[in-house]
């Protein structure tokens, strides 16, 4: 909000600037036209703003004189010098009133009536000169920052010579590294450099703007439409934080509000249709904005009833857009892509907000002449999801350029880890199943050759390529084998074409020092393409798959993984369901031992000693069928086969023994005691049975949940057989064949000495308890 009064600020001070001047002008020249219709802009304009911001005694002010010379524009008065006088003395108000706004941050009070009397047709209300407002509590305001409003080109121009400084500095850079330098020239250099970073973060700030700018008038909007056409939605707006460069926040509005629009009138049902569908009645739109890497994403969600592809199909075909041999080969995402065809809609009826069959190409058009794409994701009766990808535009960022034959790439450097040669003597190259792994000092990772990716022609061999180690963004690493490494710098990113950006490779185009274009890539789009599945559970299930293709293998299959403190183990692999990563927040101590919660399940969790304070823990499920047991552990290390003998622990536990596995002993995990030790069933797997009277509510929520958990399965029919049976004060009830029967009081002293336990000693109803299992 800050923000805003601030452009408001400016905006007036702007207009107040020339507004003085044309009054006098208009004054002396009343049938200008143009004169009057630029004062009334500026009332009126103050006027809205106001009603924006709650400044109830500006906003009096601007209407009084928007309403007369409102009656001067339509020809129901004539401009004479009284009239001249008022306006004159209400903008003079209006310019106090913006300066304490300035200032302070609030209106100060005061009477307006006299300034407003004086605009009345024939009135001799004499106007005194305005006092200056005073300082409220005699404390004088802090200043807000000064500022200056610049055009939009004049920023570009300073952005470019900024970036052309940035390409001169980093051949300046490359020259200096070549010859001998001189101490004094490069302490000089490294000043300049940091010069000319301070002032590219400062020209970059200038143009950045936070996009609640944007989404300040969604809600609006929304209200409005929904009014007219008869609908109840509640709009959820969130990501107004993120910033974006002023100008890409213009060229998206457009296409934003064209989405919402369509959202409310051919997405959201009416009340009536909600209802019958099983849907609240109220409607909900979210509109949500954050950044990954280089792009911002902007998602328009809806839970109406979707997009029909069917009849998307169908009019496409009727339109003459598509053959009905091609359209049955369409997937579902080629058939909602249709929806960005011109002329083409599955509205029912042309109204004033929608259904014309424009727009939506043009939606697609715009964000894509910006560098950005549209994508859509659609399911009938459940909702509609639209993403819009767009860049930062001119950007600068540090990154590693790196060749494959002469052509050229940049990798951001946030995303590297490390850089190291495949010849190397800690870096081994292998193949697993068809997919190249590298051993980087004993971790493996997945390995992909940059010019099989994009089939450019290579003359190094593996071995002879670098590596550089990169972790995109919520992954896991992986190696990037490139045929030669060259500078880092920090460069100049601009968007790519939609072509380019569509292969998912690509994350925007940047500049080398001698100008030549360079495409940056998406570490995280690479590694897609490159097929590379980071998240560890999709890892898991790309094990899993491949171990059901080795069926046959006579040696028992087992997976080799790395446990929480770093030991080499190994579980066999029919046990294991899935991997989960879960937060720490999901890991607790609970009833003696930590716990798991995965969705809606609680599991034993095992291979941790106390609950993690923060961060992801992985954990594998483990299932033998009826039960699953959680064992938390750091990360896989590949899909093995136990061919060697296990040589058993000596001491029974989680540890079974040890095995040689690839070459390198590891820890067998037992996974018969695990689940006798810590299944959830464990204890009561070939538990005794005890009766428990089903109609005294003391015993069903006090004592049963003692009894089950001392191991006991509880019934409470009479006519079920028990092997314990347990009554409360002197209840008589016959004992179970072979079994015994333990009788509670509740008084603590009566009836001591007959056998009976007080209902309040835990000590001896557990050993009762015990007793009569071991009986």
């Amino acid at each position: 909000m800050d923000d805003l009064i601030a452009d408001f600020v400016a905006e007036c001070r702007e207009m107040l600037e020339a507004v003085g001047g044309e009054i006098v002008a208009w004054e002396a020249e009343p049938g200008n036209r143009a004169r009057l219709d630029s004062i009334f802009r500026f009332v009126h304009t103050v006027k809205g703003n106001c009603g924006f911001f709650e400044f109830p005694r500006l906003e009096s002010l601007s209407h009084a004189a928007e309403d007369a010379l409102a009656d001067v524009r339509a020809g129901r008065r004539q401009a004479d010098a009284a009239l001249v006088s008022a306006v004159l003395a209400i903008i003079d108000r209006i310019s106090e009133m913006v300066a304490a706004i300035d200032t302070g941050g609030e209106v100060p009070a005061g009477d307006d009536s006299a300034l407003i009397l004086a605009l009345a047709p024939g009135s001799e209300q004499l106007l005194a000169p305005a006092a200056a407002p005073a300082e409220s509590g005699g404390t004088k305001a802090v200043a807000a920052p000064r500022t200056i409003r610049l055009s939009v080109e004049l920023l570009d121009r300073v952005m470019s010579t900024v970036s052309d400084m940035v390409l001169a500095r980093n051949e300046l850079s490359r020259r200096l590294r070549d010859t001998q330098g001189d101490v004094a020239v490069e302490g000089a250099f490294e000043r300049l450099s940091a010069i000319i970073a301070e002032m590219r973060d400062a020209i970059t700030r200038t143009r950045m703007q936070r996009i609640e700018n944007l989404f300040v008038g969604l809600p609006r909007m929304v209200r409005d439409l929904s009014a007219e056409l008869g609908k109840q939605v509640l709009v959820d707006v969130d990501g107004g934080d993120v910033e974006l460069d002023r100008e890409m926040i213009e060229m998206i509005r457009d296409p934003l509000t064209h989405i919402v629009r369509n959202a409310i009138d051919h997405g959201i049902e009416k009340p009536g249709e909600r209802l019958k569908a099983g849907k609240r009645e109220t409607g909900l739109l979210s509109v949500s904005a954050r950044q990954s890497g280089n792009q911002i994403l902007i998602d328009i969600t809806d839970d109406g009833r979707g997009i029909d592809a069917g009849r998307l199909v169908e009019k496409a075909v009727a339109n003459g857009l598509l053959e009905r041999s091609e359209a049955a080969r369409l997937s579902t995402k080629e058939k909602l892509a249709l929806i960005f065809e011109a002329g083409l809609s599955t509205a029912t009826a042309v109204t004033n907000i929608s259904g014309r069959g424009v727009g939506m190409d043009v939606v697609r058009s715009n964000v894509e002449r910006i560098g950005g794409t549209v994508e859509i994701d659609s399911k009938p009766e459940q909702g509609t999801r639209m993403t819009l990808r767009v860049p930062l535009t001119l950007t600068i960022i540090p990154a590693l350029t790196v060749s494959i034959g002469q052509q050229h790439f940049a990798i951001p450097r946030t995303a590297i880890d490390e850089i190291v040669r495949a010849r190397g003597e800690s870096v081994e190259l292998s193949q697993v199943g068809g997919a190249g792994v590298a051993t980087i000092r004993g971790r493996r990772v997945p390995e992909i050759a940059l010019a099989d990716v994009l089939g450019l022609p290579s003359e190094l061999r593996d071995e002879e390529r670098t590596l550089v180690v990169i972790r995109p963004a919520g992954g896991d690493v992986y190696a990037l084998a490139v045929d030669r490494i060259h500078d880092h710098e920090e460069l100049v990113v601009k968007p790519a074409a939609p072509a380019v950006m569509a292969t998912g490779l690509y994350a925007g185009t940047t500049l080398a020092d001698d100008g030549s274009p360079i495409l940056l890539f998406d570490p995280a789009g690479l590694a897609r393409v490159g097929g590379v599945r980071l998240e560890a559970q999709e890892r898991g299930a790309r094990i899993f798959e491949e171990a059901g293709r080795k069926r046959e293998d006579v040696a028992t299959q087992v997976l080799l993984f790395r446990g929480l403190g770093g030991e080499r183990r190994a579980v066999r692999l029919a046990i294991v369901d899935r991997i989960e990563e879960v937060p720490a927040s999901s890991i607790k101590m609970s009833a003696g031992q930590l716990r798991v919660q995965l969705g809606e399940v609680i599991l034993p969790l095992v291979g941790l000693v106390e609950p993690p304070v923060e961060g992801k823990v992985r954990v594998f499920r483990l299932n033998d069928g009826h039960q699953e047991v959680g064992y938390a552990f750091h990360e896989v290390i590949d899909l093995e086969a136990l061919a060697s003998q296990v040589m058993p622990a000596e001491t029974p536990g989680v540890i079974g023994g040890v095995a040689l596995i690839a070459g390198e002993p590891a820890e067998i995990i037992d996974a018969h005691w695990l689940f006798a030790r810590h299944s959830a069933h464990s204890r009561t797997a070939s538990a005794s049975v005890c009766r428990l009277p089903a109609g005294d509510p003391w015993i069903q929520n006090m004592l049963r949940p003692i009894v089950e958990a001392a191991g006991y399965r509880v019934v409470s029919g009479e006519d079920e057989p028990a092997d314990i049976v347990i009554v409360q004060d002197g209840k008589s009830e016959p004992a179970a064949t072979g079994g015994k029967l333990i009788r509670l009081r509740s008084d603590p002293e009566a009836g001591e000495g007959d056998g009976s336990i007080y209902r309040y000693d835990r000590a001896g109803l557990l050993a009762a308890l015990h007793s009569a299992a071991g009986a």
